[in-house]
């Protein structure tokens, strides 16, 4: 059970390296396109957008097919759409394969989260769950720092090689290794955005939204708002990377385990709260490299389980329902990501990309205020069903 799981967090963290990848990549892509950074910021909007747009499109379209199948043909996707940013010449056409390969991914990541959902016992599905999200923070912690070595080698486009490959032995293992799934009932896509008349889940999706649009906000723009930290040195940058992808990776199984036992309100609520303040102070621990480790370093540890507890929260309102929530929370997620690349470009218009932290500290705040009120809606509302029942899976 854990090999299979583990297969599912390897397609997560071929999704994850192709997403984290680009903000350790801007400048030699910008200078290959002869574009700005901005620009090239919004690699990171296309393929977010597209993501958060066709997941529940894509997940009624292939209602009627086993999970396996689902995955394996996200993968056949990314994959093109990878190798298609490595060989284009022109940006235009660089910009389209980010959205075919946020395609894929959008295909890829709330299977692997259904799958493992339903691979194990009810009392389990947090750690399960949170094994999967270990992929996408083991991209940041590997993925990330091998495609930007990569780069220093032999050029980004032999990144984007990189990421495809990880997407081919994703495939390989899903074929050779998990069982198969049967399709879920088949949904028309009115039923599968049904989920969304309900302020329980409406509110829990808002809460991911804004503790993703604050933490990818820094992300993204990493270069820059650490430069004092790194003296613009790429590998110093991967380190910080690395740190912080790291103490994630440890932080979501480890978050997963206390989920289980405590409940998933003392783990949003407390890891918001730090969150909040760990961005708020960024301006200044962000100034030297041992503040910019410490900071970061806190934010792994406390802002990654708190999103692990937030998926967990979705399937437990309505756990028929939970391919569609995980479906709907992943489109939130890279909205929350997509919003951040542009606006982070914008904002940088007006303030010092220092000062971008205390904007991600204000949206964390807005996440912990609706995750208690969701928390106080679960509470208060028993739970009515707002589509036809689904199997796990």
């Amino acid at each position: 059970m854990s090999l299979r799981l583990l297969v599912l967090a390897l397609g997560a963290f071929a999704v994850g390296t192709d997403s984290y990848v680009v903000a350790g990549i801007l400048f030699p892509v910008a200078q290959s396109f002869d574009v700005s950074i901005a620009a090239i910021g919004q690699f990171v909007t296309v393929y977010s957008f597209a993501y958060a747009v066709l997941s529940p499109v894509m997940a009624t379209l292939t209602a009627n097919w086993p999970r396996r199948r689902v995955f394996l043909v996200g993968t056949a996707v990314f994959i093109a759409g990878n190798i298609l940013t490595a060989t284009t010449p022109t940006f235009e056409l660089a910009l389209f394969s980010r959205a075919v390969a946020g395609l894929g991914g959008a295909m890829i990541v709330p299977t692997a989260g259904a799958m493992a959902a339903a691979l194990v016992a009810p009392e389990r599905r947090g750690f399960a769950l949170a094994i999967v999200l270990a992929g996408l923070t083991a991209a940041i912690a590997l993925g990330a720092p091998i495609g930007m070595l990569i780069s220093s080698i032999g050029g980004w486009r032999l990144t984007l090689w990189f990421v495809a490959a990880l997407g081919a032995v994703a495939a390989a293992g899903v074929l050779l290794l998990l069982p198969h799934v049967p399709p879920a009932p088949p949904l028309r896509l009115r039923e599968r955005l049904a989920p969304l008349a309900d302020a329980r889940i409406v509110t829990t999706l808002a809460t991911s939204f804004l503790v993703i649009f604050g933490a990818i906000l820094i992300y993204t723009y990493a270069s820059v708002i650490f430069d004092r930290a790194t003296g613009g040195d790429a590998g110093q940058l991967a380190a910080l990377v690395s740190i912080w992808g790291v103490a994630g990776t440890v932080a979501n199984v480890a978050g997963g385990r206390l989920i289980d036992r405590f409940g998933d309100r003392v783990v949003i609520n407390f890891g918001l709260a730090v969150l909040a303040l760990d961005f708020a102070l960024m301006p200044w621990s962000g100034a030297s490299f041992t503040g910019a480790a410490v900071a970061l370093t806190v934010w792994a540890v406390w802002g990654f389980p708190a999103v692990v507890a937030l998926q967990h929260r979705l399937i437990t309102i309505i756990p028929a329902l939970s391919p569609i929530l995980l479906g709907l929370n992943a489109s939130a997620i890279q909205l929350g990501i997509s919003a951040a690349a542009a606006t982070g470009a914008l904002a940088m218009r007006w303030i010092s990309p220092h000062e971008l932290p205390l904007l991600s500290s204000a949206l964390v705040v807005g996440a912990a205020l609706a995750a208690e009120l969701a928390y106080r809606l679960i509470r208060g509302v028993k739970a009515q069903p707002v589509a036809p029942p689904l199997t796990a899976g």
